[in-house]
Formats: C-alpha cells, sequence, structure tokens
C-alpha cells in the first residue's frame, strides 16, 4: 500500500501513542491491505493465516472511530474461544489505552451477573463467544441501539464449532447501517453464502496467496505407530530442546494422559482443554504465555486463543482430521518474524487426512526418520540442562502499560450520579495534570476506577483526597492491582 509505518495512516495521536509503546511500528502485511479500508469504513472480507496481526487491523479503525462519550457499546466482535475473547478485548485496552477505551469480554462459564454490571457502565467495544452475546441480547442486557461495527474473528472456526446460526441470529438483530469486517485463515462456502447477504459490496482482501502457512515455519512429519508416539514425543522434545512448545492432542481424554506422562517425567507442563474450570484454563494459558512453562498439552481450543510470538515447536500428537486445522495449530509457531517448527505424528492408516492437509497447503510434508538413540543420547545432556534451568519471564504486550500507571479506586459512583466526564474534569483541573494522563475509567454504582497514567498517579491521589467531584468529597484509594 506504499505505507511504511502504522502512524503513516491517518490516526489519531493518542492512538499512534499508544502504538508506540507496544511496539507496532512496521504494519504487516494484512494491516496494510485492511487499514485503508477499514478507517474508510468499508466492508471487508479477510482471508488471513493466524499470528499475521489482523486483531490490531481491526483495532485500530475501531478505537480510532469510537466516540469517547458514547456510553453505549458502538462496536462487537465475535470469537469462536472465551480465550481468543479475554486476548481481544486485551488488544483493545491496550490500543485504546490513551483514548480511554473501555472494552468488556461476555463469554459462557463467567458470572453472568458480573457481565451485566459491567455493560450496564461506560462500554465502547464488547468481545463475546456467540451463545453469551445472544443471552445478553435475549436478556436486554446488552444494548444493540449504537453498535455500527461488527467483526467475525476466526468465521471459519465459528463454523466448524457449529456456531453459524447463533452469529446468523445476532446479525439479524444488529442495526442494518454498520461497519462490517470478516476475517478468516481460511474461507469456505458457506462463509462467503453468509457474508454476502449481510455485507454490502465487501472488498475482498486474501495475504495468503503465496502460501497459507507461514514461510517461517519449518514443517515435518513422522510415520508411527500408536504405542510409539508417547516414545517419540520424548525423543523429540530432546533433540529440538524447545523454549516453548505446544502439544496439539486430539481429545480432553489424551491432553490428560500426555500432560500426566509428561509431569511424572519432570517436564515442566501445563495442559488445556476445555473440560476444564475456566480459571484453570485461564491460569495455564497464564502461565505458558509468561514462560513459567515450557510445555503445553492442549486441545484445538488453544489454536485460537494464545498470542505469542515465541513459540518455537509445534507438535501434532494427533494429526488433525480437518486440514483447515492443521493450519490454526502450526500457526501458533513462526510467528512475528521469527523462525518455528512444526512436526506432526501420524500413523500409517492416516495417509488420507495427510494427502488432505497437503492440498490444502500446497506442498508435501517432508518425511523425517525417527532419531537414533545415539543421537537421542548425545542431545540429552543439553536437554536435561535446558529442563534445570528457569526460563526468563516473557513480557505481554499490555506490560509496557503498566510503567507509571497507577489505578485509584474513588468511593463514589452512579448512585451519586457521578458520570466519567464528571471524574475527568475534576482530575484535569489538578495543577500538573491534563486529560491525557487520564486512562481508562470504570463507574460502577458506588465505586469508581481510573487509570492514571505517566506517573501521575502519586500527585492525582494526593490532590483528589482535597478535591470534590461534582460537589462531593469523594474517599480515594490506590486500588489493588487487579486488572479486569
Amino acid at each position: 500500500m506504499g505505507q511504511e509505518r502504522l502512524k503513516d495512516f491517518k490516526i489519531r495521536e493518542d492512538i499512534g501513542r499508544a502504538l508506540d509503546v507496544l511496539g507496532y511500528e512496521i504494519p504487516t502485511k494484512v494491516q496494510a491491505s485492511v487499514l485503508p479500508f477499514a478507517l474508510e469504513r468499508q466492508d471487508l472480507i479477510v482471508k488471513a493465516q493466524t499470528g499475521s496481526g489482523k486483531t490490531a487491523a481491526y483495532a485500530i479503525p475501531i478505537c480510532e472511530a469510537a466516540e469517547w462519550l458514547e456510553n453505549k457499546p458502538q462496536a462487537l466482535i465475535l470469537t469462536p474461544t472465551r480465550e481468543l475473547a479475554v486476548q481481544v478485548k486485551e488488544e483493545f485496552t491496550n490500543i485504546g489505552r490513551f483514548k480511554r477505551i473501555k472494552a468488556a469480554a461476555v463469554y459462557g462459564r463467567h458470572p453472568f451477573s458480573l457481565e451485566k454490571t459491567e455493560l450496564k457502565q461506560k462500554t465502547h467495544v464488547v468481545v463475546g463467544t456467540p451463545g453469551r452475546v445472544l443471552d445478553h441480547m435475549e436478556k436486554g442486557t446488552l444494548s444493540l441501539g449504537n453498535i455500527n461495527c461488527l467483526v467475525i474473528d476466526e468465521a471459519d472456526q465459528m463454523l466448524h464449532m457449529g456456531f453459524m446460526e447463533q452469529v446468523e441470529a445476532i446479525l439479524e438483530r444488529l442495526p442494518r447501517k454498520r461497519l462490517t469486517m470478516l476475517f478468516s485463515a481460511t474461507m469456505p462456502e458457506e462463509i462467503i453464502t453468509i457474508s454476502s447477504k449481510h455485507m454490502i459490496n465487501p472488498v475482498r482482501i486474501d495475504v495468503n496467496e503465496e502460501n497459507i502457512t507461514a514461510a517461517d515455519i519449518e514443517h515435518g512429519l513422522y510415520i508411527t505407530r500408536e504405542e510409539e508416539k508417547f516414545q517419540l514425543l520424548t525423543e523429540v522434545t530432546i533433540m529440538e530442546n524447545p523454549d516453548s512448545c505446544i502439544i496439539f492432542c486430539s481429545t480432553k481424554d489424551r491432553v490428560d494422559r500426555v500432560w500426566k506422562d509428561l509431569v511424572r517425567m519432570g517436564y515442566d507442563c501445563k495442559k488445556l482443554h476445555g473440560g476444564m474450570e475456566q480459571k484453570d484454563r485461564f491460569f495455564a494459558m497464564n502461565t505458558f504465555k509468561r514462560g513459567k512453562c515450557r510445555y503445553l498439552a492442549a486441545t484445538d481450543l488453544a489454536a485460537r486463543g494464545i498470542d505469542i510470538d515465541h513459540i518455537s515447536l509445534v507438535i501434532n500428537y494427533d494429526i488433525p482430521l480437518e486440514a483447515e486445522t492443521y493450519v490454526h495449530r502450526t500457526g501458533r509457531t513462526g510467528r512475528a518474524g521469527k523462525k518455528g517448527k512444526a512436526l506432526s505424528f501420524a500413523t500409517p492408516t492416516q495417509t488420507r487426512f495427510l494427502r488432505e492437509i497437503e492440498a490444502l497447503i500446497g506442498f508435501e510434508i517432508p518425511r523425517f526418520e525417527k532419531p537414533s538413540k545415539e543421537d537421542v543420547s548425545g542431545r540429552k545432556p543439553a536437554f536435561e540442562k535446558t529442563m534445570k534451568t528457569a526460563s526468563p519471564e516473557k513480557q505481554m504486550k499490555g506490560d509496557a502499560f503498566k510503567k507509571g500507571i497507577i489505578k485509584l479506586r474513588f468511593h463514589g459512583g452512579k448512585k451519586k450520579k457521578l458520570r466519567a466526564a464528571s471524574f475527568v474534569g475534576a482530575i484535569s483541573a489538578i495543577e500538573g495534570v491534563n486529560a491525557e494522563d487520564i486512562g481508562i475509567i470504570a463507574v460502577q454504582d458506588t465505586l469508581t476506577y481510573i487509570e492514571i497514567l505517566n506517573g501521575k498517579g502519586p500527585l492525582v491521589l494526593e490532590a483528589m483526597k482535597h478535591t470534590t467531584v461534582n460537589g462531593k468529597q469523594l474517599k480515594v484509594t490506590k486500588a489493588l492491582d487487579k486488572r479486569s
């Protein structure tokens, strides 16, 4: 598109400032392709692989267009999994940090009452799974009148998980006058049919024309008997000695068995599948993201919910039965310009599935010989040294914003007829403080939480002990560092 930097696009200074903090300088291919159209509010159908930077491609124009003074949601993002919903919400929070964009995530197995309370507050963007979004629509707890943008993310996964009927029901209830953007790594005919019904002259963008899988991924295949898989897994991990590795299994029971056996052998491993409690899923995800464990055994749930730039190895312990799933799994590695490796185990009877995968990705996956005992023995000392060495904690995108930010808690909210604008006026009137020093504001019934940026927190905390808000003197304290 001729653009060299993200800031070359017509975006606000406060959005550009957040992109600088995040280290988003040079647009990815999907961002360079999407932004010119999205900023002009043109409907889009985008074919883009995971790890391509597509979340920022739609989050930037949505944050740019959001009206801060409007209390009701203006954008709705649909995702297939809870993990992805939370991840997308965090991306909006980061990109919209200095514009004070408030995003909320809604998803199954999360307390509905908490979501209902949050949606009563000023909320610019709602991210959610289709079932829970539909629940809020039917119960009247999600206001639809001001939604002027819809994003369907990972549309092909929505189709595979049986969500498209719910997605259609949501589409029918939204305002007709809106921007609609659809993102998918693959583009089945059913998705094209649905998009043509609900979109206006959409621009079609395909950033996967050259290769559906990332060029930075080395692929390999081992043909093995079922009963030999675990032994092969241990040998391969010794040979590869990865900094971080996801092991994909076909079922929850298989994940449990592989995880249990790896832990028994001393591997620092977590597990992730849909049968776990939500808090345990988030804990496992965040532990792996932070680099506090090197291995994660997971079902395909994780293929859509992990945005990490440093996964060095993906192992398909069970070859996926859907060719598209291979693309999503292997897309966990080789991200952000880094090299990655994807190794698959297949039994001799699974050649049909291999042919379908290779037809989709456009090349034959190289067959690897099982490592010899001598080679494994030679690599074992280095592997054992890695196992005994704690990996340095990895930074997450939002960490860059924590410097200089303090969250304050005010004992007063909607019941005292206080609004976000009331706090902005009072705080920005403090000498040495302006509106740019105020972050996200969450006004609840009896409490208000406000992020103070740029190291101005102590100054504001002290000043607000003697400053009224709408004529009311409020008790103010430093809030616990618990980010929603």
